[in-house]
């Protein structure tokens, strides 16, 4: 009778594995620093055998983890890119593209910054270094000090495409890894300024400039008044499967997008 008690542990152990479901998800950091770990916690209430592995390391991690077949969903904040459309071809994969929140990136300065606004041109001329010194913007004579997203993130490319007419950066500026490390630099330095997701708005030390007298808010986004507003997406191989449709199912239901905009997203319904 001993002689089968090892083999009865094994089998459960091997039962216990097979209930055992990770899904991977890569990708965007504006999705993945907050919105998508609360979205996995509410979804591991309801599935307590799921365990997820998220990666927030830029939205084109995100796109190329979904090429290469080393994540089930890429997170991204700006849409997949010619080339990466081909890459994926090559490789016998087609994305699946579904919009999961509204987004408006926010130009913020130093709490202590005494800018009360800037125009379009303003914000196009600081990001790319036409503009060096606060006083030339109404500000209190110094030195800019620009903060970006790095390069692999979706952010960083979007901020180009909506806000500099696809200009380089400038290249003084220095690039960060998340929405959460612009903000923190910002607050300590009384020169910064830097954009940030809505749901990221709300750090000490910061605040929000207006765009052409429009702030960024669920109601100027979805109503377009703000320059800066944005989709974010998932990417699937395909229309997805098993867990990662639920997932998906579960981010874009009622509840999901209750979360959304818990965190200071803008809800798709």
């Amino acid at each position: 009778m001993k002689k089968f008690i090892p083999t009865i542990i094994a089998v459960s152990a091997v039962a216990v594995a097979a209930r055992a479901e990770t899904l991977v998800i890569k990708g965007s950091d504006t999705l993945g620093a907050k919105l998508v770990p609360q979205l996995s916690e509410e979804f591991k209430a309801q599935h307590p055998d799921t365990t997820f592995n998220i990666a927030a390391e830029g939205s084109t991690t995100g796109i190329a983890a979904i090429i290469d077949g080393t994540a089930q969903i890429g997170m991204a904040s700006r849409p997949t890119k010619p080339e990466e459309v081909a890459a994926a071809k090559a490789k016998g994969v087609t994305f699946k593209e579904t919009t999961v929140a509204y987004d408006g990136i926010a130009v913020i300065v130093n709490s202590a910054n005494p800018v009360k606004s800037l125009t379009k041109k303003q914000v196009e001329q600081i990001f790319t270094g036409d503009v060096a010194d606060w006083s030339a913007v109404g500000g209190t004579a110094g030195k800019i000090s620009t903060y970006t997203r790095n390069t692999s993130s979706g952010t960083y490319s979007e901020f180009k495409e909506l806000a500099m007419k696809k200009r380089d950066y400038a290249p003084t500026s220095q690039k960060l890894a998340g929405n959460e490390q612009i903000a923190s630099e910002v607050a300590k330095n009384p020169n910064g300024v830097g954009y940030v997701g809505l749901a990221y708005t709300k750090a000490s030390g910061i605040k929000v400039v207006p765009i052409d007298g429009a702030m960024p808010s669920k109601e100027s986004v979805l109503g377009k008044a703000y320059p800066y507003a944005r989709p974010t997406f998932y990417y699937t191989n395909g229309e997805p499967t098993g867990l990662a449709k639920q997932f998906v199912d579960f981010t874009v239901s009622n509840a999901g997008q209750k979360i959304v905009e818990q965190v200071g997203f803008v809800p798709i319904k």
